[in-house]
C-alpha cells in the first residue's frame, strides 16, 4: 500500500513539474499523502481499529501537531511542529476542505510570486499563524494540526493581488447555488466570518480561527508591501464553499 501511495505521488511529482503551478500542486500531493499513510486516514490496517486507532491517532497529532503549552520550552522538535502541523490534517473533511481552497486560490498567487518566494511565503505565514495562535493559547495542551494558517495567507495574497478576480461561490443559505462574486467581496466576508466564530470559540476543541484571521492578515499585508497595484479582472475557474476547514485541535 505504501509503494502504491509513492508512485502516486512520483507521478503527481511529475505532473507538478510540467504545469504552471507546480509548488502549489506539490503542497496538495504532500498533504494527501502524509494523511493517506497516517493513521488520521483509517485505511492503513497497521494502526488497527477502534480504541486502539484513537489513541494512535492522539499520539500522530501530538507528535506532529502544535501543543500551544509546550512550544516555548526550548526543545528544538517543539520548535519545527508549527511547520510540521502544515502538513497533517485531521480528517478527510479537514484535507479535503483545505486542499480546495490550495487548489482554487494557490495557483494564480503561485504564479503572480514565483515558485521560490510562493514557497517561503506558504511556509513562514503558516508557521506565524500557528506560532500566533499559540501565543494567544499559552496553556492549551490541545495538539493543533492543519494548513489552513497558511492557506489563509494564500487567501489574503490573493485578495489584494486579485480583488477584480471573479469567484464562484457556492453558499449554504442560497441552497448552494453557484453564484460569482469579486474577490473583494467573498474573501473580506469569509475573514468577517473567521472574526466572529473567533469571538465565540471555546477552549475545547474545534477549529483555530485566529489563527485564520493572523495568516490572512500576514497575507494581506505582505502582499501589499512586496507588490504594486493589484491586477485587472479575472476569473477563477473552481468553485469553492464560502470558507475553508480550519486547523484542527484533535
Amino acid at each position: 500500500m505504501i509503494r502504491k501511495w509513492s508512485a502516486s505521488l512520483v507521478r503527481a511529482g511529475r505532473a507538478a513539474r510540467g504545469s504552471s503551478a507546480p509548488v502549489t500542486y506539490s503542497l496538495i500531493a504532500l498533504c494527501c499523502l502524509a494523511f493517506l499513510a497516517g493513521p488520521a486516514s483509517g485505511l492503513n490496517p497497521a494502526y488497527g481499529t477502534g480504541d486502539e486507532l484513537l489513541a494512535v491517532q492522539r499520539a500522530y497529532f501530538r507528535r506532529w501537531g502544535v501543543i500551544p503549552a509546550e512550544l516555548f520550552e526550548g526543545s528544538a522538535g517543539s520548535a519545527l511542529t508549527p511547520a510540521t502541523a502544515l502538513f497533517v490534517h485531521g480528517s478527510w473533511v479537514h484535507l479535503l476542505g483545505n486542499m480546495l481552497f490550495l487548489y482554487v486560490f494557490g495557483a494564480m498567487t503561485e504564479e503572480r510570486m514565483g515558485r521560490v518566494q510562493f514557497t517561503l511565503f506558504y511556509v513562514g505565514c503558516g508557521y506565524l499563524a500557528l506560532l500566533g495562535y499559540a501565543v494567544a493559547n499559552a496553556d492549551s495542551e490541545q495538539s493543533l494540526v492543519g494548513a489552513s494558517g497558511a492557506i489563509s495567507a494564500v487567501l489574503g495574497a490573493f485578495l489584494y493581488l486579485f480583488p477584480r478576480a471573479r469567484v464562484t461561490s457556492l453558499l449554504p443559505f442560497l441552497f448552494f447555488l453557484p453564484v460569482r462574486f469579486p474577490a473583494w467581496v467573498v474573501l473580506p466576508f469569509w475573514a468577517a466570518l473567521q472574526w466572529l466564530a473567533a469571538g465565540r470559540a471555546s477552549d475545547g476543541p474545534g477549529v483555530a480561527y485566529l489563527a485564520h484571521l493572523i495568516g490572512f492578515g500576514l497575507g494581506f499585508g505582505y502582499a501589499s508591501v512586496r507588490y504594486g497595484r493589484p491586477t485587472g479582472p479575472t476569473r477563477v475557474r473552481a468553485a469553492p464553499a464560502p470558507a475553508p476547514e480550519g486547523e484542527n485541535q484533535p
